[in-house]
């Protein structure tokens, strides 16, 4: 797909979005107070507006107990029936540790230019670190990580400047070292030149 193609289809996705909702599935034991702590600030960053959905998906079907994990592939697979025709984007909050074969871990998953994103809460929190519990730290790494996975709906692949929410996160200190917002570069691919309102979108 040449770049005229991929603006054309990228800005297509981002104005439906104006008509449909971002909507967030719990899964698992995830705390409903984090969803409703994200909600607001995923409305403030995508500037669409945001649900939280009133089901659960429970993961246990996804769980391999030769690896003690969850497969976040297979949950991506099993949250498309959740999807409706108000869905633009839906984003599943995860307690529990996520992998993918090739992989130790991953913070997330997403279907590349695809409806769903899996973010795991598991690995962003100090505790499992031997650290102090740190409520905001946590809440930061949780919406960066979610802005990184919805952007590869939106076909955002990994960016080189670290500090852009686009960039690969292998260590949470690597997602410290991230903003939650989009650098200069990714966000001329999301919204081109002339394009106007889209911008606020990341």
């Amino acid at each position: 797909m040449n770049s005229s193609s991929l603006f054309s289809v990228l800005n297509r996705e981002l104005r439906t979005a104006l008509m449909k909702l971002l909507q967030l599935l719990p899964i698992g034991n995830v705390d409903d107070g984090l969803l409703r702590d994200l909600r607001p600030v995923i409305e403030e960053t995508f500037l669409v507006h945001c649900q939280v959905l009133p089901v659960r998906l429970d993961p246990e079907f996804a769980f391999h107990g030769e690896r003690q994990q969850y497969h976040s592939s297979e949950i991506l697979h099993r949250m498309q029936s959740f999807l409706t025709g108000d869905t633009w984007r839906m984003l599943g909050i995860a307690a529990v540790d996520l992998y993918i074969p090739i992989l130790t871990f991953v913070f997330g998953e997403a279907q590349m230019g695809g409806p769903c994103a899996v973010v795991s809460a598991h690995r962003l929190r100090q505790e499992l670190y031997g650290l102090p519990h740190d409520p905001e730290l946590f809440r930061q790494r949780v919406i960066k990580e979610a802005v990184h996975e919805l952007g590869h709906t939106v076909s955002l692949t990994h960016c080189d400047d670290y500090r852009c929410a686009m960039a690969p996160s292998h260590a949470v200190e690597r997602i410290d070292l991230k903003e939650r917002t989009l650098c200069s570069a990714c966000r001329a691919v999301v919204t081109p030149v002339g394009e106007g309102p889209l911008t606020p979108y990341f």
